[in-house]
């Protein structure tokens, strides 16, 4: 898919509006059998300061394990956007077209003493009511190992 075939989708993206202030999100892990390997809730806190969203996530699993990650991401033009966070190995690089946003990188994941890097292509859409969807293909080697599927809400 090509980000820019969703250029005249409404309701227009802009990662610098719709992730200022509060917002919370849920997902599962799938591996690639479709089972469902894990839950979580993320609190994710937004800035956006001289061309910079920060975001500050705060995961809870169903397990009780809790992480915090912090994202620096850089708005650059024509809707490109690159960032960093805790894991990612190198830069995660993205570009928002109409309601669609395309986001890749590559994130150092540890399962138990083992530490795998994986690719995510996260596709995020958004919807009427500020419900956002993503939908994230994970892979190693070229080969597919799962998918993270999340929904956005604005906190009032």
């Amino acid at each position: 898919m090509n980000v820019t075939q969703y250029k005249e989708n409404e309701p227009k993206l802009l990662l610098e509006e719709y992730f200022v202030g509060e917002t919370t999100a849920y997902g599962v892990f799938e591996k690639r059998s479709g089972e469902v390997v894990n839950q979580f809730k993320v609190k994710i806190t937004g800035t956006f300061e001289d061309n910079v969203l920060t975001l500050i996530e705060d995961f809870e699993y169903l397990n009780g394990k809790v992480e915090q990650r912090i994202w620096k991401i850089n708005k650059l033009s024509d809707g490109l956007y690159e960032g960093t966070t805790n894991g990612v190995i190198g830069i995660a690089k993205g570009q928002v077209s109409g309601n669609a946003f395309n986001w890749q990188y590559v994130f150092d994941t540890q399962v138990g003493d083992t530490s795998y890097h994986l690719k995510f292509d996260d596709w995020m859409f958004l919807q009427e009511d500020g419900v956002l969807i993503n939908r994230a293909h994970v892979s190693k080697w070229g080969f597919n190992v799962g998918s993270v599927t999340l929904s956005f809400y604005k906190n009032s």
